[in-house]
């Protein structure tokens, strides 16, 4: 079993839209003129603060579960004194000083669970308790299972919630006997990029032809080259700027990293969005057929891995 993460530098680049593209092709390829024989796959959204792959794959519902984030303070105002000793040891501001009678009360959004209200409060009337940062779902598709999640406005740890989506992908991967997981991961190259793209056998970055995206293609194969991920490159739009392609490409060629797509540009794309389809499935054009070439690639490579991995294990 094979764990492939689409990355990008920023939102926009066409990363779900390439994510969405291989798992119809996964699924339904030689029915759509791709030679690739078809992949089972599981498929993963694991850019959990603005997840989206849903959108395009028109999943069923099976699973929901509740997803637990930091801690924060809770008062109880049965035992509080109102002595204020809580708003002087808060670094964070969360605890107006309370005006006697009335009990202390915490903000539940400038808390940040560090807890030192708790072990200072002479009457202990202040414990913990964690909050519920969000949920993930299993959903069925046409094109196989998919994992995706979402946490709530202003949470943190997305990092923790993207391994969970990641681990009930590669188990139902496991005892299902899938042969690939195809995550759509999150943006930028913080916290949950690390956690969606760890471990994986590949990594395909999509970038455009402009300079911030030749700066965030840097950004993101520093990344997977510390976390030793192979990558691809495919440029989104990239007839719309031939120059910024050819800058691209020879910035590759020096780190011999391969360009696997030059996918143009078409509003068909936007179309298929709108329909809630893969633009591969949307209809043949242009865009489709090089996201054909492209998948077909990225398969040899995780084949040619394969065949490597076998053959070395003694």
């Amino acid at each position: 079993m094979k764990q492939l993460v689409i990355l990008s530098g920023k939102g926009g680049t066409g990363k779900t839209t390439v994510a969405a593209a291989f798992a119809h092709l996964a699924a339904e390829g030689p029915a759509y003129r791709c030679e690739v024989p078809p992949i089972r796959a599981v498929l993963a959204d694991a850019d959990v603060d603005a997840a989206n792959l849903d959108l395009v794959l028109a999943p069923t519902e099976l699973e929901a579960h509740d997803f637990t984030g930091g801690a924060i303070a809770i008062i109880d105002p049965d035992l509080c004194d109102s002595c204020g000793i809580c708003t002087e040891v808060c670094r964070f501001d969360a605890i107006p000083e309370p005006a006697f009678p009335d009990p202390a009360i915490v903000d539940p959004v400038a808390c940040d669970g560090c807890a030192a209200c708790v072990y200072q409060c002479p009457p202990q009337a202040i414990h913990m308790e964690q909050q519920m940062a969000g949920q993930w779902f299993r959903s069925d598709t046409s094109y196989g299972p998919l994992f995706h999640a979402a946490l709530r406005p202003g949470q943190e740890n997305s990092g923790r919630l993207v391994t969970m989506v990641r681990q009930q992908a590669r188990l139902l991967a496991l005892d299902d006997s899938y042969e690939l997981i195809i995550i759509d991961g999150p943006p930028g190259i913080g916290c949950p990029v690390i956690s969606a793209a760890t471990g994986t056998d590949l990594a395909l970055l999509v970038t455009e032809p402009t300079v911030a995206g030749a700066h965030d293609l840097a950004r993101m194969l520093q990344t997977t080259e510390h976390f030793g991920i192979p990558a691809l490159v495919c440029i989104n739009k990239a007839d719309l700027h031939p120059e910024g392609v050819t800058t691209i490409e020879s910035f590759c060629r020096q780190r011999g990293v391969d360009v696997v797509g030059h996918i143009p540009f078409d509003t068909d794309v936007t179309r298929a969005m709108v329909e809630g389809l893969p633009v591969t499935r949307w209809q043949d054009n242009a865009v489709a057929r090089e996201l054909c070439r492209v998948w077909a690639r990225v398969v040899s490579v995780l084949e040619e891995d394969k065949m490597h991995n076998s053959a070395s294990t003694p």
